[in-house]
């Protein structure tokens, strides 16, 4: 892929106001992304690399462990990856400690191959705890959030 090529990708994308642009060739798989501060992100990924990657950045749920309190749960990485808290520096955080979230909502993104993934709640709830900081490493398994959650 040349300079070229991908600036003609990116012309493309301005003039017909797309936000994601994929194109797989000569086994690179890339994605350009429109990031909410309207910057295009690209991602390139060795297309025999991509269904590992794929297979592991989209897990078919995140796993939730129950602490001795029933009414508080732990939500751990699916991944090893880098914890993000929000979708872009300057945006607000998806979870803040004390704010009311619903199963689905998006809590933060593990960064994993270059892959943005989105970590949804499993359960209702208030957090109570944000465990890492924004940026920090983080191991599979390991405690991100406490939610106290709240019975639907």
């Amino acid at each position: 892929m040349t300079i070229k090529e991908l600036k003609e990708m990116i012309n493309l994308m301005q003039e017909h106001g797309l936000t994601e642009l994929e194109i797989e060739k000569n086994g690179f798989k890339i994605r350009l992304k429109k990031g909410s501060s309207g910057a295009i992100v690209k991602e390139e990924i060795p297309v025999q690399m991509q269904a590992v990657s794929m297979e592991r950045a989209q897990p078919s749920a995140v796993p939730v462990k129950e602490v001795d309190d029933e009414s508080i749960t732990i939500v751990r990485s699916p991944m090893v990856g880098t914890f993000y808290a929000a979708p872009a520096p300057d945006a607000e955080p998806y979870a803040v400690k004390g704010k009311d979230i619903q199963v689905g909502e998006v809590l933060c993104i593990i960064e994993a191959m270059k892959l943005m993934n989105e970590i949804k709640s499993e359960v209702k709830g208030k957090i109570v705890e944000i465990l890492v900081e924004n940026g920090q490493a983080v191991e599979f398994d390991q405690a991100l959030f406490k939610i106290q959650k709240i019975k639907a």
